[in-house]
């Protein structure tokens, strides 16, 4: 599945954060979303899962228009999508977790697909029984991503994924995403602030400053472009 952004201006009550945003996520990619804080990163991501509705623009699902839809609906329609921020269930289980993830699977089904998921994910199966607030801050990032995708998602949206991981965690994590998008084939739309390995790992990218696309192209083509670090702190000349 592909998902377009055309030109959408959205932002929070009165505040405009996103003025006229194009993007597009192809079909069994990775996509990138880099730009320092505040540029827009989650104001976007939000806006694509109807977290917010946009003021202008529309949001596309391989030649759907789905603006404004609520997230339940773009869930159905194969959207997943792990927050900034931790939320799994801390009193539960990490078996319990992918199961509730799975919520709208037939028994069958959400038992193969807990099985798959652990395959990706072997930490998390060694701690299946172990609550998931006392996992670690890696681990339990882990599970929210082994979450998102007990659906079979065609789309996994992840804002900010290793955001205040140790680098050995980082590594790990980043190497999943990869795993996650080659054998599933799942379409990825990352939000992230390391730059360099979101780029190793990504396909395309796209560089956001005060809510504007300033700079897009090919991964490893932005990674050895000697003014990336302007772009990213959205200093030009």
């Amino acid at each position: 599945m592909s998902l377009e952004v055309k030109d959408v201006v959205s932002g929070y009550g009165s505040s405009i954060v996103l003025r006229g945003v194009s993007i597009i996520a192809r079909r069994s990619r990775i996509t990138c979303l880099l730009g320092a804080n505040g540029a827009g990163k989650t104001t976007l991501l939000k806006t694509i899962y109807g977290l917010l509705k946009p003021r202008t623009g529309k949001i596309i699902l391989d030649g759907e228009d789905v603006t404004g839809s609520k997230p339940y609906s773009l869930l159905k329609k194969g959207v997943s999508y792990v927050l900034q921020h931790k939320s799994v269930f801390p009193y539960m289980k990490v078996t319990e977790n992918l199961e509730l993830g799975g919520y709208v699977l037939k028994k069958e089904k959400m038992k193969r697909r807990v099985n798959e998921v652990y395959d990706l994910f072997p930490r998390l199966k060694e701690r299946k029984d172990v609550k998931a607030g006392n996992l670690s801050g890696g681990e339990q990032r882990m599970l929210e991503i082994a979450r998102a995708l007990m659906v079979e998602p065609k789309i996994l949206i992840l804002d900010e994924p290793t955001l205040g991981l140790a680098p050995k965690i980082v590594e790990l994590l980043f190497k999943k995403i990869e795993e996650a998008n080659e054998i599933e084939q799942t379409t990825i739309l990352l939000a992230e602030q390391n730059v360099r390995k979101a780029l190793t790992v990504s396909h395309y990218a796209y560089v956001l400053d005060l809510g504007r696309v300033k700079v897009e192209g090919r991964s490893d083509s932005l990674l050895k472009d000697k003014n990336l670090a302007k772009y990213i702190l959205g200093v030009y000349k």
